[in-house]
């Protein structure tokens, strides 16, 4: 446990989605998670209980809102809902994870907008700022007319590989779409790597065909680098046509390991030498693949909650701790 954090106002609370994470990030800001009681009846409604205080606080919640996404949007819900009416002074919602993230537009006709939805739930219930990581699509910062600090988890995954002395010409830093250049870029300049780029094309939902590779890799180790990973079918085949282009070695990486029904089958079964993931997600130890290194997001969103209460700026966490 860090130095126990100077200001009583500032008060970090959790509920069930990732509680370890929440320990965490609870310890790098140096305070004690607050005492709740989170309950259901038997029909299945939630009951909530704040066992402390929270008048006039700065109160940090954190929850991501993944699976099971509506238990765990709703209890957050019904907590801010519960801190509004409490007296806190804001409610700085911390999601590691946004649910909903990839409803972000209007694809075809007569299709919601459920991360517009999302937004509008959240400030309809009472928060007053929101802090998230590595959103599926940035634009979603402007669904909420509440602050919003987007942290990026490349960072963290580029002081992995640096320390695992991937870096430099010999590695290429790949992009499993179009959709995700920026993000291989970003993890490019902290290796000093060049990048390459899957063209595929994905007939239906959850189901991906790769066409070409878009730049060298032969003879190149190899990094994938995507937002998240659901059914893992994009990056173990995106992985196995880099091994058949010649790649001497791929890792692949991730902030928000989904890894929903095949995932975890298709990584053994890919070659992928190592998936990097964050702790955004918590992810059960008897179903994890031995190839998975979970690394964590505590300190970096316990110093944006430390930098955020003293109106200090995060833009500092968006470099790598080991620039080359």
């Amino acid at each position: 446990m860090s130095k126990h954090y100077f200001d009583p106002r500032l008060k970090i609370f959790a509920l069930n989605s990732n509680k370890p994470l929440a320990e965490k990030i609870a310890a790098a800001v140096g305070v004690e998670l607050g005492r709740t009681s989170v309950k259901k009846f038997s029909d299945g409604e939630i009951q909530i209980n704040i066992e402390e205080s929270i008048r006039g606080a700065h109160v940090y919640l954190i929850q991501s809102t993944s699976s099971p996404v509506n238990d765990n949007l709703m209890e957050l819900l019904i907590m801010i809902d519960a801190l509004k009416r409490a007296s806190a002074q804001t409610i700085n919602v911390v999601m590691p994870y946004y649910g909903y993230a990839r409803q972000d537009r209007k694809a075809r006709a007569r299709e919601p907008i459920t991360a517009k939805l999302v937004a509008n739930m959240l400030e309809t219930a009472g928060a007053t700022r929101i802090l998230t990581l590595d959103l599926h699509a940035s634009q979603i910062q402007g669904f909420f007319d509440i602050p919003v600090d987007h942290l990026m988890g490349a960072p963290l995954i580029a002081d992995y590989f640096i320390n695992a002395g991937l870096i430099g010409d010999d590695v290429v830093v790949v992009s499993p779409d179009h959709g995700g250049v920026t993000r291989a870029r970003k993890l490019a300049e902290f290796l000093k790597t060049p990048i390459a780029i899957i063209d595929k094309r994905r007939p239906r939902a959850n189901v991906a065909e790769v066409m070409n590779i878009i730049g060298e890799v032969n003879g190149k180790k190899c990094i994938l680098i995507d937002d998240m990973i659901d059914t893992a079918g994009t990056i173990t085949l995106a992985a196995n046509a880099l091994k058949q282009a010649g790649a001497t070695e791929v890792y692949a990486s991730c902030t928000h390991p989904v890894l929903s029904g095949p995932a975890m089958q298709r990584i053994d079964d890919s070659a992928i030498l190592k998936l990097v993931v964050t702790d955004s997600i918590l992810l059960p130890k008897e179903t994890i693949s031995k190839k998975i290194h979970q690394i964590s997001v505590g300190n970096l969103m316990g110093d944006a909650i430390k930098r955020i209460h003293e109106n200090k700026p995060v833009s500092p966490l968006f470099e790598s701790k080991h620039p080359l």
